[in-house]
């Protein structure tokens, strides 16, 4: 089986006849810059009304969301089958998780799905905005929208959730995020092994992709990108790191 643009199977009707995926072409461009471009607005928006308008924002992100998903999931089934979305679709990749964890911050304020969202959800989605080599369609079609509202989504929903909410991420939630990362890509692996999939990435390196973290061989590559993965962890958690200092440092004086 061929698993292209995240795990595609070979022959997918979705693919007959459509033009590949341009890495930073126009399209590409526009999806990367609105993916902070959104957040930063809501964000301002939700401040300078106030009252109730950052809860229905996060409640209209949160909706937005789970419709792309669900409707994803509908799809993918009419044109594959369960048993094709059950071993290529499950939400068990880093980013179908914190698809489902930015949705349940969105709505409740949870601080405990916020850490694992934010860390997973700006690393993962991030990196995918950036690196979608392996999508194998490009503008107008559907799935070229879906991949972005879903990814693009998260790192909006986790970005509003701390600039338009308030929350904020901790070193110790840091750690707890990674901790959990490597718990679940433990029992992810249980579960490619017993039905022959690929979630996570942990059997093979995903088709087509672009990124460098992947450059080494299966399975030296998986020690290397939870080394990454804990350094870009830190890398987001840095700018509350620097501002702490900084207000220690001026309180000081």
């Amino acid at each position: 089986m061929d698993l292209r643009a995240g795990g595609f199977p070979d022959k997918d009707p979705w693919l007959m006849g459509l033009t590949g995926f341009e890495t930073f072409g126009t399209p590409h461009l526009t999806a990367m810059a609105l993916t902070l471009a959104v957040p930063l607005a809501l964000a301002a928006v939700g401040r300078r009304l106030g009252g109730s308008v950052p809860v229905v924002i996060a409640r209209l992100l949160a909706g937005m969301l789970l419709v792309n998903e669900f409707t994803y999931w509908t799809v993918r089934i009419s044109q594959i089958g369960l048993d094709g979305w059950v071993r290529n679709h499950l939400p068990l990749h880093v980013c179908g998780v914190a698809v489902l964890l930015t949705v349940w911050t969105l709505l409740f304020r949870s601080e405990k799905t916020f850490e694992i969202a934010y860390f997973w959800g700006l690393v993962g989605a991030a990196n995918a905005v950036l690196t979608p080599g392996g999508l194998a369609v490009d503008f107008p079609q559907y799935r070229f929208f879906q991949y972005f509202i879903a990814h693009s989504g998260i790192v909006t929903g986790v970005l509003f959730a701390t600039w338009g909410l308030g929350m904020r991420p901790t070193l110790r939630g840091m750690f707890r995020a990674f901790g959990y990362l490597c718990a679940f890509a433990a029992f992810v692996g249980a579960v490619n092994y017993l039905l022959g999939s690929n979630f996570m990435w942990l059997s093979a390196a995903p088709p087509g992709t672009v990124s460098p973290f992947f450059a080494a061989p299966w399975p030296w590559y998986l020690p290397i990108l939870a080394v990454v993965g804990l350094t870009m962890f830190f890398v987001v958690l840095s700018p509350f790191l620097l501002s702490d200092r900084w207000r220690k440092r001026v309180s000081a004086t």
